[in-house]
């Protein structure tokens, strides 16, 4: 009986196998993916890109700061090269190896047909071996072996047979299994050679790799930023409730990125003690020894500072020393504002637990993020937006408050036609003005939609008190070339924000130390209370005539007289409690359908106040209110009609948009498992020594009480559109209230847009402590209790049939 065999491969024709395997594994989606391809250059890139000096300037640095990637590429291509070529190496030295015992065919190493006779068998091996003997010239020592073994399988009966039945002349074989490694692995000699190959593999370099990793990546959070510097961060932020532009330039600068000892990347030059004091004489209100508390006044600090004091003024530096630091220390400053504005976030929200004593005001996080698009574009705060187009200068911001036509903003000098755009930048040449209304056009516009309303209930525009109000943010982005030559946009940029940050200036502060979300709203009730009061003057002022209940004639003759209360018909109050009980059993109502009750309600008014307005008249008013009542009952049935088909209609219609949000959420869940991509569009900044792309941030913040309610959301892939949602908890107390949901950009100054909400806070509706459902009578009581207490069943068991 044959058996089964496992030997290591000797002459290495499965260990072949297995590496022709493996590396056609390898090298086929290998080559796919990473074989080099030159990239296609976009056309509309290409028409849309900017050839002003500094743009020019950043290509070449970019490409200067890359000088591996040729090398990179080169070394790609020979490695897939290279494995290609020994793929097919193994495949020709696998083709050579001969298996005898899978292409063993006596018949056809003899040249006979099938079923041929042994004497004509004899006669042809008689001639083959006289050819391939291996005394003869032509011999083969090989063919003439097998041509013997195949000469021996058809003259003898008993090979012949095992040959027909097995395969082979000699019978049944072993079944041999080769593993795929070399016999030398498992010998003697070279035991100690493969052991302390395991161990150096597996015992040392695994481990040291692993454990070099982990060290080095525990330093840092997740978005890149040392956690020493996260921890120096929160202690000078929580140290004022207020902290200035200048005082965040100063944190910013101290953080231990910059610093030798925590990363090896930042060089120290001996050309440093002359170059630094030069540097700073150059710039204005520096103030380089008013701090003296550490790590503010480390040198490394004060280097970092002065670097990006000169970044921001566009000093021209020495360009292979402090150029290079420059570029380096701006480069990493998107990534440590934004760890800022978390840390201030942070902050914010544990105030309003109480954790820490001071509450940081709005004013703080919005210096943070102010210093991003400084940064980005190399202006100061007070410096003119329209330096942010290329060629414009400080020397050419005098063209822009013409005396015939003023330009407000980008986006007004965007609306202006072509002919005043081009009068406005008679300065520049052609191909200049061409440059510039190329990055004007690729600036983004944003249409900033908000709505408010409360998930999960079913009046989602009541907002009660302690409520989780969602507020949902519509992003819409597109270029600014879709506004040439329009006017009819409005200009909802940067000026709004100036006016309203001037009117907060000069409302005074009431609140001083606010420690709670409770605290601040209160101060908010009390102003928006007195705002509600001068509005609800004014409408009463402002009431038409036929808003009014009109007077008695006797009230008008003398003024000394009291007015007479103008009194409802039976049928009008009944129609009334009828709107009220269908209001009650759908309070989602568009305000179409409001307007048209509320014109409803003074018509009848008027009706009803005319009926009453002739007191000495009795008979007149008994016939005018049966005519009325007459009348009514036949409008009370059509007015009922129409409000049902309206009520299911309008029921329809919610059942649709609760499943438009249900879908919507599910999307939102996918792209929240998807993951956040950071591509977006790129800024035109010439002075950023790597390509950026536009990031926003969106929050919800009162500006009387100069709080922030939410934590600022950083959109990172706003290409089209982008929907965002922020939660707060509604105030505690009744009362009207105004929010401010902001947009900021990180990238551009002049683009960030507030939208006010308003919302009319009601008192929380009390607890259910009775319903009729939860009522049980004294019957069902007792008949639960005779259920407990009987055992008898109700089916027929074998003892009833006995008895």
């Amino acid at each position: 009986m044959a058996g089964q065999k496992f030997q290591y491969d000797e002459s290495g024709a499965t260990f072949f196998y297995f590496l022709l395997s493996f590396l056609a594994l390898l090298l086929v989606p290998g080559t796919y993916y990473w074989w080099p391809r030159k990239q296609k250059e976009d056309p509309k890139a290409l028409a849309s890109e900017c050839y002003c000096p500094g743009c020019r300037k950043k290509k070449l640095i970019l490409q200067s700061t890359k000088p591996w990637e040729l090398m990179k590429r080169t070394c790609i291509k020979v490695i897939i090269i290279a494995g290609w070529v020994l793929l097919a190496f193994l495949a020709y030295k696998v083709s050579q190896f001969d298996y005898e015992s899978a292409s063993f065919d006596p018949y056809d190493i003899l040249n006979v047909p099938i079923g041929t006779s042994e004497k004509v068998i004899k006669k042809a091996y008689r001639r083959l071996s006289l050819i391939y003997h291996p005394d003869k010239e032509t011999g083969d020592e090989k063919k003439f072996m097998k041509l013997t073994k195949a000469y021996q399988a058809l003259t003898d009966d008993e090979s012949r047979k095992n040959w027909e039945k097995y395969g082979n002349p000699d019978g049944p074989g072993a079944m041999s299994f080769g593993i795929a490694l070399p016999s030398w692995i498992v010998e003697k000699e070279n035991s100690v050679w493969v052991l302390g190959l395991y161990a150096l593999v597996f015992m040392i370099a695994l481990p040291t790799t692993v454990g070099m990793w982990w060290y080095k990546s525990i330093r840092y959070s997740g978005d890149k930023v040392l956690l020493e510097t996260s921890r120096m961060y929160y202690y000078f932020l929580h140290k004022s409730n207020s902290i200035p532009l200048k005082r965040v330039i100063m944190i910013l600068s101290a953080s231990l990125e910059f610093e030798k000892k925590y990363n090896s990347e930042i060089v120290e030059r001996s050309s440093d003690e002359h170059e630094m004091p030069q540097l700073i004489k150059q710039l204005y209100n520096f103030g380089e020894k008013a701090q003296k508390e550490p790590p503010l006044s480390y040198n490394y600090s004060i280097k970092a500072r002065a670097l990006i004091h000169a970044h921001l003024s566009r000093l021209v530096l020495k360009a292979d020393t402090l150029d290079l630091d420059r570029m380096y220390i701006v480069k990493k400053c998107p990534y440590l504002i934004q760890e800022m504005v978390g840390v201030v976030s942070q902050l914010i929200l544990l105030a309003y637990a109480q954790r820490v004593p001071r509450l940081l005001n709005i004013e703080t996080i919005e210096n943070c993020m102010k210093l991003c698009p400084m940064v980005v574009q190399a202006l100061w705060e007070y410096k003119s937006p329209f330096m942010q187009l290329p060629y414009i200068s400080e020397d050419h911001i005098k063209h822009f408050d013409n005396k015939k036509k003023r330009v407000r903003s980008i986006q007004h000098l965007a609306q202006l036609k072509n002919e005043d755009r081009r009068s406005t930048l008679k300065f520049l040449s052609d191909s200049q003005y061409e440059d510039l209304v190329k990055v004007l056009g690729r600036m983004p516009y944003i249409d900033f939609k908000v709505r408010c309303e409360v998930i999960d209930d079913e009046a989602t525009t009541v907002y009660t008190a302690g409520a989780i109000v969602t507020v949902t943010v519509q992003l819409k982005r597109r270029d600014m070339r879709v506004l040439f030559g329009d006017e009819s946009y409005a200009d909802k940029h940067h000026i709004e924000l100036e006016k309203n940050a001037a009117k907060e200036t000069e409302k005074p502060d009431k609140l001083e130390k606010p420690l709670s979300n409770g605290d601040v709203i209160e101060n908010n009730v009390d102003i928006e209370n007195k705002e509600t009061k001068d509005d609800e003057k004014e409408k009463k002022v402002t009431k038409g005539i036929w808003q009014q209940k009109r007077q008695s004639g006797k009230g008008k003759k003398s003024g000394n007289v009291k007015k007479p209360k103008a009194t409802l018909s039976a049928s009008a109050k009944k129609k009334i409690k009828k709107k009220e009980k269908l209001e009650k059993a759908k309070l989602g109502d568009t305000e179409t359908k409001e307007t048209e009750d509320d014109k409803t309600e003074d018509k009848e008014q008027l009706k009803d106040s005319n009926a009453s307005s002739d007191d000495d008249s009795d008979s007149d008013n008994e016939s005018s209110t049966d005519a009325s009542g007459d009348e009514s009952e036949k409008t009370d049935a059509e007015d009922t009609a129409d409000d049902k088909k309206k009520v299911s209609v309008n029921n329809d219609d919610d059942d649709d948009d609760d499943w438009d949000k249900f879908q919507s959420g599910a999307n939102k869940k996918d792209r929240v498992l998807e993951g956040r991509t950071k591509q977006s569009h790129l800024v035109h900044s010439p002075y950023f020594p790597e390509e950026k792309h536009e990031y926003w941030w969106v929050y919800l913040s009162d500006r009387k009480s100069r709080t922030l309610l939410t934590v600022p959301y950083h959109v990172t892939e706003l290409v089209d559109e982008e929907e965002i949602q922020l939660k707060f908890t509604a105030p505690r107390w009744p009362g009207v209230y105004v929010f401010a949901v902001c947009l900021r950009s990180d990238s551009y100054f002049g683009f960030d847009q507030m939208h006010d909400i308003k919302l009319d806070v009601k008192e929380a509706p009390e607890p259910l402590t009775e319903h009729p459902q939860w009522d049980i009578s004294d019957e069902e009581d007792d008949t639960k209790e005779e259920d407990k207490q009987s055992d008898i069943s109700e089916f027929t068991t074998d003892e009833d049939v006995e008895d």
